[in-house]
């Protein structure tokens, strides 16, 4: 099995490109897949630099219908035609933050390969996809800006549109996801009720990121009680993107050898 971080905010290779984006490429022994694709072309010329053959990739997953995370999938099926497109039905409705949109390029649902389900799926034997997360156990503070179109009007996003891929390989379970909207904690409830255990290694963004002045005293408890939540397990956690740095150097105090950064161009696995 081998995992690249594609793109991430933060540069860890002297080629790559780094932008407000998450994708990740994975080698399985039947697939070669992303998690997203970045927001822009960056995905396409950081595999360039990394001499990894987008060609070859047989399926992408979208976490979510956001744009940092939808962005490379048009310059990405300028190379590839064939790969099957996975996202939740409810990521094409309309996106907000504010009054900015950030929802996905409609252009990408003209693609013939994409394909648009509802809720769980087996794929194969390695690869299992779920949504369906309901719990609010600290939740992203973030979120409360985040709205969508459901009925012709502007409600609250719940994030329905999430989902998260689940990779099994040698013994291992692998769980990624790409913001973790929901909360990392109500993700791995749902994970828990899925398989009745917790994932070895999870690859996520904790959407704790603050693009303006400090954290409040709300959002640092939140981050301080989710790390302190995730230490308890015997889990590997790989974020960065929409986590935010002083989000992440204050669950690293926490979580320690638990917890390691994602930077664009690096290797994983």
């Amino acid at each position: 099995m081998k995992i690249v971080t594609l793109v991430d905010n933060t540069c860890g290779h002297e080629g790559c490109i780094a932008e407000h984006g998450l994708s990740l490429y994975i080698e399985t022994d039947n697939h070669k897949l992303l998690l997203d694709t970045g927001q822009t072309d960056a995905i396409v010329k950081n595999a360039e630099a990394l001499s990894i053959d987008l060609s070859t990739v047989d399926t992408v997953v979208l976490s979510h219908g956001h744009y940092d995370h939808s962005g490379g999938i048009l310059p990405f099926s300028q190379i590839n035609h064939t790969a099957q497109i996975i996202m939740q039905r409810s990521a094409a409705e309309p996106h907000f933050n504010g009054d900015r949109y950030i929802g996905i390029d409609t252009d990408i649902l003209k693609l013939p390969n994409i394909q648009l389900i509802d809720g769980d799926i087996q794929l194969d034997d390695e690869l299992f996809l779920f949504s369906g997360i309901t719990g609010r156990r600290c939740y992203p503070q973030g979120n409360k800006k985040l709205s969508c179109i459901k009925n012709g009007k502007k409600v609250e996003d719940d994030f329905c549109h999430e989902q998260c891929l689940v990779i099994t390989q040698n013994g291992k379970r692998w769980l990624l996801s790409g913001c973790a909207h929901n909360g990392i904690l109500n993700i791995l409830d749902r994970y828990k009720e899925l398989f009745d255990s917790y994932p070895d290694y999870v690859i996520t963004g904790f959407h704790m990121m603050k693009r303006e002045g400090e954290h409040t005293d709300e959002e640092k408890a939140v981050i301080i009680q989710t790390a302190q939540e995730l230490s308890q397990l015997d889990t590997v956690f790989y974020s960065g993107h929409c986590t935010g740095i002083p989000a992440f150097e204050m669950m690293k105090d926490i979580m320690g050898d638990k917890l390691i950064a994602l930077h664009s161009g690096e290797e994983i696995l």
